[in-house]
């Protein structure tokens, strides 16, 4: 038996550690839409402009998937801000030994290192971009019973209920997420960037606000599936909880902005005008481009339910895409 944290860890370590299951299992915004990491490349070069354009900053990202993401964000600073291109220095928070792989074919020698945790990036002055990296750490899930809570564990694919010392007025059969290691990868990444200037960009699913309910999820084939079945076949996620991230970064003396609604936050950074010029250069792939750019703002599509959280130094500037 296994509380549901341990499970998860150990489930998406092993899922990962394949490194198939992008564009199997799952599709990712940089996958759909070069002009998804162009325009997060440009805001990672303002956000440094912003930084007092220091001569050395480290550019980090968190589970940089096949390396789709920062290819284009780098191809987009090298034409447009060059010098942000020169000063910066590439780190990848990576565990899995295939997709570090895929990620230096892709990006070759532009990446000065891999690490296993977010606390092994070099020290500086850091942009740090994390799509869809929250919501794949574990949760541990709380069910109200009776008059108290109990915790649930994984035992033969199925949930068994332990005794817990949880608190909290909820009704019959509420169910409460916590993920702890997302609090902690938060905190630590805003002591960091308080103590030594930057930002992080996160991008990822779930609620504006914390709340009750249940949102553990697993796809394969990209399809839903029992995120019990068969650990380590599937990629097993859950909502990320922003609010707790941006609590967790505050308390540490960072600043936290938003979260707002990815659509908007893309729109801002002039995501459909860049799609627009990619369709025009390009006519055979046209409506795949534009529809893609679509799917990614539009409140129906992913534009609503993916949120962008900014954590940074308490001394930056608003930065870009979160000023109304």
């Amino acid at each position: 038996m296994q509380r549901l944290d341990a499970f998860m860890a150990e489930a998406a370590a092993a899922y990962y550690a394949r490194g198939t299951g992008i564009g199997r299992d799952f599709t990712t915004a940089p996958e759909m839409s070069q002009a998804f990491g162009e325009c997060l490349g440009l805001w990672a070069a303002l956000t440094w402009q912003a930084m007092g354009a220091p001569g050395r900053v480290i550019l980090a990202e968190l589970g940089p998937g096949r390396g789709t993401l920062m290819a284009d964000a780098l191809r987009a600073v090298d034409q447009m801000v060059p010098e942000f291109g020169r000063a910066l220095e590439l780190h990848l928070v990576e565990t899995s030994l295939a997709l570090r792989a895929a990620q230096a074919a892709k990006l070759g020698d532009r990446v000065a290192g891999w690490h296993a945790a977010v606390e092994a990036i070099p020290p500086g002055p850091a942009v740090i971009l994390a799509n869809e990296f929250f919501d794949a750490l574990p949760i541990r899930q709380f069910i109200r019973r009776g008059d108290g809570w109990r915790e649930r564990f994984v035992a033969a694919g199925a949930f068994v209920e332990q005794p817990s010392d949880h608190t909290e007025d909820a009704p019959e059969g509420s169910i409460r997420e916590i993920s702890e290691a997302s609090r902690a990868v938060a905190a630590a990444l805003g002591a960091r960037i308080a103590a030594q200037g930057g930002a992080l960009l996160a991008l990822d699913y779930g609620p504006a606000e914390s709340g009750l309910g249940e949102t553990l999820q697993a796809l394969r084939d990209n399809a839903p599936c029992d995120p019990l079945a068969a650990p380590g076949q599937a990629d097993i996620t859950a909502h990320v909880d922003f609010a707790a991230l941006a609590t967790a970064a505050r308390a540490v003396g960072a600043a936290a902005h938003g979260p707002i609604p990815m659509g908007v936050f893309l729109q801002r950074l002039g995501l459909i005008a860049r799609s627009a010029m990619l369709a025009q250069s390009a006519p055979r792939q046209a409506g795949a481009i534009l529809g893609a750019a679509q799917r990614l703002v539009a409140p129906e599509g992913m534009g609503r339910l993916f949120k962008a959280l900014c954590i940074a130094h308490p001394a930056l500037p608003t930065p870009l895409g979160f000023d109304a």
